[in-house]
């Protein structure tokens, strides 16, 4: 999937997840704490939103970045082909994203994200406020700023996710990071 179809398919969700629970714009970017304009321009796909303001926005509905994503992206079926699987990049970071696992009543979605070098991504506790997850290096090196607590993640390590707090995603090194995020939602 192309990511002119991903931003405009991600600003007609944002939009109806905003309209199903019968908020303006203005309500919307007050409970976020991000401007107006800018939903504006994201839920018409004028501009492509980074990662940090999808996470504000999906805190502010209450789901998860990867649920509201996963809500954009999704096709049937139950198997996703990796040809077929969605990919999202940040267009500040040039983060990417790829959505792995297939539309599904599981509660669990499966991300691999590629974080390139001397790159972070800030992420407010809301976006985890519903969610448990795992966050799993496949190759490079990640540290995971977790509130006050700095993890140093090296190829092939885990790392279980405590309670919701603002928190940094950074790739210090030159190379890029590839991980996989478990996210398991709760309920």
């Amino acid at each position: 999937m192309k990511s002119d179809d991903i931003d405009h398919r991600l600003g007609a969700r944002i939009r109806a997840e905003r309209e199903s629970r019968g908020w303006s714009l203005t309500e919307l970017a007050q409970r976020a704490k991000v401007s107006r304009a800018m939903i504006h321009k994201v839920e018409r796909a004028d501009s492509s939103p980074t990662a940090n303001f999808l996470g504000k926005l999906s805190g502010a509905f209450g789901l998860s970045m990867s649920t509201l994503l996963a809500r954009a992206e999704a096709t049937g079926g139950n198997l996703l082909r990796r040809d077929d699987q969605p990919i999202w990049t940040d267009p500040d970071t040039g983060y990417i994203r790829r959505q792995v696992s297939p539309k599904s009543d599981m509660p669990l979605d499966l991300v691999q994200v590629t974080l390139p070098g001397g790159k972070d991504v800030p992420m407010p506790a809301s976006a985890y406020a519903f969610i448990r997850q795992l966050i799993w290096v496949l190759e490079g090196e990640l540290v995971f700023l977790e509130g006050d607590v700095r993890h140093e993640l090296h190829t092939g390590d885990c790392l279980h996710l405590g309670a919701p707090e603002d928190c940094v995603f950074c790739n210090e090194g030159h190379q890029p990071c590839t991980y996989v995020v478990a996210v398991l939602r709760d309920g």
